[in-house]
């Protein structure tokens, strides 16, 4: 029996973090999803030594502006891991500059989101998004 994907939300603002959850439970998703509001904690879970979830299929949601390190830093990482490189991640964020986005593209981001600025519109985006999450396929991760 496989194991369920867990999502790993790397997301600095505490209000985008509530919406995201919300938002992404309200499309169906049950799936555990694991906070981080900054990319030191994020690259400990991640990487760290005893990493409780090697092996488990993930999802990473990944801001791109973290007060400590930048998304891009943490994509770079999981797209060059052997245990991580397959797992999904969705880039979420605020900058929709367009070098910006062939960058994670080209580092291996699978989805690229802009945020919306309106409140309703982001809301929406989110439920879509978590629509999207239901029906994916995640591989797990390597051993």
């Amino acid at each position: 029996m496989s194991k369920p994907v867990t999502i790993v939300m790397i997301e600095d603002d505490e209000g985008h973090a509530r919406l995201i959850e919300r938002n992404i439970r309200r499309s169906g998703v049950n799936n555990d999803i694991v906070p981080f509001t900054n990319g030191t904690e994020a690259v400990n879970y991640l990487f760290g030594a005893g990493s409780r979830h090697k092996g488990d299929p993930l999802l990473i949601l990944l801001d791109l502006n973290l007060p400590d390190m930048t998304g891009i830093d943490i994509l770079r990482r999981v797209k060059e891991d052997r245990h991580l490189k397959c797992a999904p991640v969705v880039v979420l964020t605020t900058t929709d500059d367009s070098q910006e986005i062939k960058r994670c593209y080209e580092l291996g981001c699978n989805v690229y989101i802009t945020k919306p600025v309106n409140y309703e519109s982001f809301a929406n985006a989110i439920r879509q998004l978590g629509l999207f999450f239901s029906v994916i396929q995640v591989p797990h991760a390597a051993p």
